[in-house]
């Protein structure tokens, strides 16, 4: 039987494990609040935007009737031959299996595209460590096409592929500190890669956040924009049952809201009621200016929803460590008392053998 002092020593480090997990729950709840209040604000522009551009399209032809080209390159549709996949997972860890159930629907996916080129953009630390430890890195272009056209030297040089699959971009840290401005550059590069033809379709794989108890992982169609307004999705995992019961046990305790997102009347009508709209400006300024703001909030979209997932994540896995760590101390204290009464009757045997021998 354990000796009662390194029983002693330690429950002491297990109930200090609990503070510490009990702490670190307390912040992610309140992360979870304002990144949830942050997904939920995004959403009505987002809507709003899709609305616009759906009326646009119903009031309009998307293609040339004459050339037969799409009015903007972002419409146009091309035999899939070269892919980027955007992989959006955590920059740290304690979070359960959240980067690691991402990373497994991303290698799904690229098993599924077997056989062709294949770029990958990796969001979040846990993914950059993950697939640079499978795949190579593409190397650096030094100059893009707009600071190509200002110095009047042509189209940068491209690179040679250094595999089928590679990593062309790393983006680490930003998170933490997520703004549209950093969604805006990433949209903008994979724009101006699509007009360039050097890809031919974009994916993105996150988790979907759409309250604390219903989460999905999916890997989404970007480009080419098939249909505006609605999600192409191409794999769906849902959050298992046992998962969803003890995130609502770990948003109960901790006094998270488990609302869902919820569209108004005038953000649902807009573009569907029979109404006649005009507009000034011909067809493909506006989706000139409309389209890549739509792409740019669509992968903003995907990166805030991420960052609520992220930390609902964290907040079971620290409440499931917390409750664990209740029960190891539960256990050890028996263990402990145990110890401590077979102690007392071996001392009282000893001493009623030792007065019997007199």
């Amino acid at each position: 039987m354990a000796n009662i002092l390194d029983i002693r020593r330690r429950i002491r480090s297990v109930i200090n494990t609990r503070q510490i997990t009990k702490a670190m729950k307390v912040v992610s709840a309140a992360k979870l609040r304002r990144a949830q209040d942050r997904t939920l604000a995004a959403r009505p522009y987002a809507q709003m935007l899709a609305n616009v551009l759906k009326s646009l399209v119903a009031r309009t032809e998307i293609y040339d009737p004459e050339t037969g080209e799409a009015k903007h390159p972002l419409l146009a549709q091309r035999p899939e031959k070269n892919v980027l996949l955007i992989v959006v997972t955590g920059d740290k860890g304690l979070a359960g299996a959240f980067s690691a159930n991402i990373t497994k629907a991303a290698t799904r996916f690229l098993e599924s595209k077997a056989g062709k080129n294949i770029d990958i953009e990796a969001i979040g630390r846990k993914g950059r460590d993950f697939l640079r430890r499978r795949f190579p890195v593409a190397p650096v272009q030094t100059r893009s096409l707009a600071e190509a056209e200002e110095s009047g030297e042509g189209e940068p040089e491209r690179k040679q592929r250094t595999g089928a699959i590679q990593i062309t971009g790393e983006h680490v840290g930003i998170l933490g500190k997520l703004g549209f401005s950093q969604a805006r550059s990433l949209a903008d590069s994979v724009i101006e890669r699509y007009e360039r033809e050097e890809i031919d379709s974009v994916y993105v794989v996150f988790n979907e956040f759409k309250s604390v108890i219903s989460q999905r992982l999916v890997v989404e169609q970007i480009l080419p924009i098939e249909e505006i307004g609605e999600q192409t999705v191409r794999l769906v995992e849902e959050l298992p049952e046992e998962e969803r019961k003890r995130a609502k046990e770990a948003a109960v305790t901790a006094g998270v809201g488990m609302r869902a997102s919820t569209e108004s009347e005038a953000e649902s009508q807009f573009g569907t009621a029979q109404v006649d709209y005009l507009y000034e400006q011909p067809p493909a300024e506006l989706f000139r200016a409309l389209l890549p703001k739509y792409v740019a909030i669509q992968i903003f979209r995907a990166l805030l929803e991420s960052i609520a997932a992220e930390h609902a994540a964290r907040m079971t896995a620290m409440d499931s460590a917390t409750n664990n760590a209740t029960d190891m101390i539960d256990s050890l204290t028996l263990a402990m008392n145990r110890a401590r009464q077979a102690k007392i009757t071996k001392e009282i045997i000893e001493i009623v053998s030792g007065a019997a021998a007199m």
